[in-house]
């Protein structure tokens, strides 16, 4: 067993403006539906039992497991960033004045970027390089604030909940690499295993080398159940287990873990805290791709709402299927075009629907395989009634009604075929799943 002994010591209110009332004014216009019958919701099971029941996989993906841990700890292994200082200021680049808008729905103006540079502080990029870990789960953010920049709100798809500075989540402890601190030191710029940018400087605390090791080499628990309380010994809330979290076990016994965390720190040091966990909620064994564990783990993420960037403790297309995955020991990247480069990729450009869904029944593997589209990616699940079923968090179906766009909101976890919402009178047949579909990659080929 890999386990350690660890002793560690330190365990306006104002008026608005006329154009601002027009702006929300033409929101109101143009809110999204709802209350519209989806037929796939109604006809298609929304049972993760029904799909599973009728698999027979018990193999292990050797290959891709022995890679997860490496992936996890790569940060930690890390002398100075891995991305230049020009690499890391996109945001800076891609989000500018007279497309943004802030919560207000009203335009944000050329001091709100200029602010944010100048507290980025840049020009200390790669000076502080510092291995830490988070305290919570948290936001990793593409500018340092926490207000939100969104497009042009009165268009279906923009506005709430689309916060384009909400880069991703990150997990309680998750390691981290440190390079520098903004310039009011509220905020440091982080790289996690998948993606960086930044977080508040209050939500993560810094740690030894040895104490990098030691975590690192020690036997990891994964957990399978989604928001459970985690407690210290002595009873304090420490945070919510996550699905795609691990822990580094200290001991165990017939019932449970018992692991080590970081909650919170003291002068700067952190403070480590034993916690222990049911082996209900947890398991210490990569998963086998099997029945029992797939109907498990699927049905915690089917319990997930829609959470652009993973926004309010959510999970959007790409981090749900990312999570769904961790406890097998498969590594996904976050982002759904680099998901759909994993493993072994069929290319269906070029290709008409009845040529994609011919490919897609012959060499499409169930639960192994995912669809990609642009700005998309859902998991294939099998056929119903003849029909291919995949399973994806969704935001809402386009609508386009004598040219003008809209949306009808799912905002939740569906299993659906690839033509969902196509029942919807408005329906926009060109955003339809299936005649957008660019590949499909099978992840344990």
């Amino acid at each position: 067993m890999k386990y350690i002994v660890l002793v560690f010591i330190a365990l306006l209110f104002g008026a608005c403006s006329s154009s601002e009332v027009k702006v929300k004014e033409n929101i109101k216009e143009k809110q999204t539906k709802k209350n519209i019958e989806i037929s796939d919701l109604k006809f298609i099971p929304q049972d993760v039992d029904f799909f599973t029941k009728d698999l027979n996989l018990s193999v292990r993906i050797y290959k891709i497991q022995k890679k997860y841990e490496k992936y996890y700890f790569n940060v930690w292994n890390n002398s100075k960033p891995r991305e230049s200082v020009e690499e890391v200021k996109w945001p800076f680049y891609s989000y500018k004045v007279g497309t943004s808008y802030g919560e207000n729905f009203a335009l944000l103006k050329q001091d709100f970027f200029d602010e944010m540079l100048e507290n980025a502080n840049f020009s200390d990029y790669a000076t502080l390089n510092k291995k830490a870990i988070t305290l919570r789960e948290v936001n990793i953010r593409a500018f340092p604030t926490i207000k939100p920049l969104l497009k042009d709100p009165t268009i279906a798809g923009e506005g709430f909940p689309f916060d384009y500075l909400q880069n991703s989540t990150l997990h309680a402890n998750k390691p981290l690499f440190v390079s520098h601190y903004s310039k009011d030191k509220e905020w440091v710029y982080v790289f996690s295993s998948f993606t960086s940018g930044w977080i508040k400087s209050s939500e993560m605390v810094f740690l030894s080398q040895k104490h990098v090791d030691a975590w690192q080499k020690a036997q990891q628990v994964f957990f399978i159940k989604e928001n459970i309380p985690l407690y210290s010994k002595d009873g304090t809330f420490l945070f919510h287990s996550k699905i795609g979290m691990m822990l580094a076990i200290i001991f165990e016994d017939e019932n449970k873990y018992e692991a080590l965390a970081i909650s919170s720190y003291k002068n700067t040091k952190a403070m480590f805290q034993r916690v222990e966990i049911s082996k209900s909620i947890a398991t210490k064994d990569v998963l086998s791709l099997n029945k029992k564990a797939l109907t498990n783990i699927m049905s915690e993420m089917f319990k997930s709402n829609y959470g652009w960037g993973g926004i309010y403790g959510q999970r959007d297309c790409s981090s749900m299927l990312r999570d769904l995955y961790a406890p097998f020991g498969i590594w996904l990247p976050r982002n759904s075009s680099q998901q759909a480069k994993v493993g072994k990729i069929i290319s269906l450009k070029h290709l008409n629907n009845e040529e994609k869904i011919k490919i897609i029944k012959e060499k499409a593997v169930p639960f192994e395989t995912l669809l990609y589209k642009k700005g998309h990616i859902v998991l294939y699940v099998g056929i119903f009634n003849g029909e291919i079923i995949i399973f994806h968090n969704v935001w809402g179906i386009k609508t386009n009604k004598e040219g003008k766009e809209g949306r009808v909101v799912v905002g939740k976890a569906i299993f659906s075929t690839l033509k969902v919402g196509s029942n919807i009178d408005d329906f926009d047949k060109e955003s339809e799943i299936l005649k957008n579909l660019q590949s499909m990659n099978i992840l344990t080929q």
